[in-house]
């Protein structure tokens, strides 16, 4: 059962595995690891899978709100520019569909599209699987959970830092070996197109610049004056200022999965 005014519940879901942490709003506290468990290949297509395996790290934990973060490969990240002169959700909703289906080449009917919706600029979208979303919901909820909130890695950590964000720098998080970063818009704080790269073993600050760089140029942007990185970030960046980083250092020790599940907490 629940105790403990201000805590809450986060559930990192990747392909090979998912992992429970406990968090607070308040006070500093660091996240605690509960439970962590496996997934074997294909889990995540089958519901049946997906709801034992919620069972396996829920069980005690009834009454908790719950957010689950998504790791970024499961779902899909783009810009959608709004239609000229359009004041309606609905005409934004279709603009993000259709952009959609161009750059994916299906449409977006398997898919729930979550989006900073915006009639003047370009805003960013994300599509989650929506068989995923189903078969999530109902795990929680056999465990007596209430899913607050379901949102990708990339979206929990730029909610939680973007009143951070200064004039002239890109966001970015770093994990699993991932550079996923999103370029903020010139004049703002509004983060457009997001672009994810691997990095490789010992990728040094020159090699962290002529990334940014390239990007800049594929965006037909300026290159931004600063990075400032979630996550993972390797030492060699921050030892040589080629970014800053956004909240604490991960925790030693954690798997990937137990660090998606603190993605974008308070703590």
């Amino acid at each position: 059962m629940r105790s403990g005014f201000g805590k809450a519940l986060r559930l990192g879901v990747a392909t090979g595995g998912i992992a429970l942490v406990k968090t607070s709003r308040w006070g500093g506290a660091p996240a605690d690891l509960l439970a962590e468990h496996a997934l074997g290949p294909g889990a995540l297509d089958h519901a049946d899978s997906v709801r034992a395996a919620l069972a396996a790290v829920l069980e005690g934990h009834a009454g908790w709100p719950l957010t689950i973060v998504l790791a970024d490969d499961l779902v899909r990240l783009w810009q959608v520019a709004p239609p000229a002169n359009t004041t309606r959700l609905a005409d934004l909703e279709a603009a993000a569909a259709l952009r959609f289906q161009r750059l994916y080449g299906e449409p977006a009917a398997g898919w729930t599209i979550q989006a900073g919706w915006d009639p003047v600029r370009p805003f960013l979208a994300a599509a989650l699987p929506r068989a995923l979303l189903g078969a999530l919901g109902q795990g929680a909820a056999l465990q007596r959970l209430n899913a607050v909130e379901i949102v990708p890695q990339f979206v929990a950590v730029l909610n939680r830092f973007a009143g951070a964000l200064r004039a002239g720098a890109w966001f970015g998080v770093v994990h699993g070996g991932v550079l996923t970063l999103g370029a903020v818009e010139a004049g703002g704080q509004a983060v457009g197109a997001v672009r994810a790269a691997a990095v490789p073993d010992g990728a040094d600050a020159a090699w962290l610049a002529a990334h940014v760089g390239r990007e800049a140029l594929r965006m037909n942007v300026a290159a931004p004056q600063r990075l400032q990185l979630w996550g993972s970030v390797p030492p060699a960046w921050l030892e040589a200022g080629a970014c800053t980083r956004l909240g604490a250092a991960a925790p030693g020790g954690w798997s990937a999965a137990a660090l998606l599940a603190a993605s974008g907490s308070a703590a």
